[in-house]
């Protein structure tokens, strides 16, 4: 079955049962992911925190 086909097999299906073939869901990220990205967007708004023009910028620093 090419990827066309199974589209159209699922759409179908989705359709007449009136609902997706499977569970529809937002996953809950873990405390270490939400950390991450807390940390991220404090980082991301603190002027205070050294910025680099390009990629080979921050590896020369790395290298220090």
């Amino acid at each position: 079955m090419n990827l066309t086909t199974a589209i159209n097999v699922f759409l179908r299906q989705s359709l007449r049962a009136g609902v997706f073939p499977f569970e529809v869901k937002l996953e809950q990220s873990n405390r270490e992911t939400i950390a991450a990205m807390l940390e991220a967007k404090r980082i991301a708004h603190d002027p205070g925190v050294k910025r680099y023009t390009d990629v080979e910028e921050a590896l020369r620093e790395l290298k220090r």
